[in-house]
């Protein structure tokens, strides 16, 4: 997996502790080794992950690796970044996007 600087990695196992029982919005991006976008969407998730410490919780999971998570939320393409909050998905965006554009779509759940 393309580990994105200071962005934690969940897996099947520990996805709904971390992400479904979290305190806070959840920004999660399905990734893989083979995909191009995701390495271009790296240090975005990094910057998101720091600039938005406080309201947000910024995860990646593997998909080659986690494939009971990929299907119970039909992920069919990578990256995948998907909001959760309140144990509920509630956005989800597919392919890479610079820093700005995310955050303007993250503003309707960060508020």
């Amino acid at each position: 997996m393309i580990q994105a600087e200071g962005v934690a990695a969940v897996t099947d196992t520990d996805f709904d502790a971390e992400v479904l029982g979290a305190d806070r919005p959840v920004l999660v991006e399905f990734t893989a080794d083979w995909c191009g976008p995701c390495r271009q969407l790296a240090p975005v998730l990094s910057a998101v992950a720091r600039e938005e410490a406080g309201r947000l919780k910024v995860l990646q999971i593997d998909a080659d690796t986690n494939p009971e998570t990929v299907v119970r939320y039909g992920v069919l393409s990578m990256p995948t970044l998907m909001v959760f909050d309140g144990g509920e998905p509630v956005k989800s965006m597919v392919g890479a996007r610079p820093k700005r554009r995310l955050l303007q779509e993250l503003e309707d759940v960060l508020g």
